[in-house]
């Protein structure tokens, strides 16, 4: 418990807990070494949908201190975006142990609509291990509950050829 405290700590002053703009390339590279978990947002201030993104960020950043979340703008980091492979705007960068580890581009994986939860960007985020998760990861919040009934599987009855059998080859043929 104690152990906690301090690393709770630690992360506070390694600013944690915050939803921070880096203002130049070589901060996202510090953030990855100081932070064992981070989101790097990678945003335009004319494009609406970053507006949505740091909505959710923000929020998450307070919930979530064992990641450390942060932004920049791509059209200030050329060669960090080419580096990456960055085209769609909004994309996160998720990293864990200085490794860039997935990413979400666009709105695409969080139901592909403006008005997703802060709950699926969540989830989304704990599929790549950024952040600790307490829900089933195999399953998104924001889909609707599907009922157990099983499309496709029937009951099999009589056929008109074979009655109750289903063997349709027989070995006594040849």
């Amino acid at each position: 418990m104690k152990k906690m405290q301090e690393m709770k700590a630690n992360w506070k002053q390694l600013g944690h807990g915050e939803y921070s703009e880096l203002a130049e390339e070589k901060e996202f590279f510090e953030v990855g070494k100081q932070s064992k978990n981070a989101v790097c947002h990678f945003y335009r201030d004319s494009a609406e949908r970053c507006k949505i993104v740091d909505k959710h960020l923000r929020i998450l950043a307070a919930k979530h201190l064992e990641c450390r979340f942060v932004k920049i703008n791509a059209e200030k980091a050329p060669f960090l975006a080419e580096r990456l492979k960055i085209r769609v705007i909004p994309t996160l960068c998720l990293i864990k142990d200085s490794k860039t580890k997935d990413y979400i581009v666009g709105f695409d994986d969080l139901g592909g609509r403006d008005d997703f939860s802060t709950e699926m960007m969540e989830w989304r985020i704990a599929q790549a291990q950024v952040i600790n998760y307490s829900g089933d990861l195999l399953t998104p919040p924001d889909q609707p509950k599907k009922s157990t009934k099983i499309i496709g599987v029937s009951k099999k009855g009589k056929t008109i050829r074979g009655g109750d059998d289903d063997d349709d080859s027989s070995d006594d043929d040849y």
